[in-house]
């Protein structure tokens, strides 16, 4: 079973049925624990295939295009501080490690 999840948004066009629908058998088949489910449980299987692919192809359907943003949005948040290219983050800044 595959651990890493393929990104579906293209810049260019949206993801085909296809891919929506391997991409839905992946993700139950990681959750469900389920290579190939048994005879028992292959309709609910099935099911959550179909639900998690009509979800995915409704979410396409209302993100906007690639490298849009809506009307008036700043590019960055407003009071995050502007620093110039290559220095680096202040102590306070840097992004915490987590604890070992």
């Amino acid at each position: 079973m595959c651990r890493n999840i393929k990104k579906l948004r293209y810049s260019d066009r949206p993801p085909t049925d296809v891919e929506l629908q391997e991409a839905a058998l992946q993700f139950v088949r990681k959750i469900s624990g389920y290579r190939a489910p048994s005879r028992a449980n292959q309709a609910a299987f099935d099911q959550a295939v179909a639900d998690v692919a009509a979800a995915a192809h409704k979410l396409f359907q209302g993100l906007a295009p690639s490298g849009t943003r809506a009307a008036g949005t700043p590019l960055r948040a407003a009071g995050t501080p502007l620093r110039a290219a290559g220095t680096p983050l202040a102590a306070d800044d840097a992004p915490s490690s987590p604890a070992v």
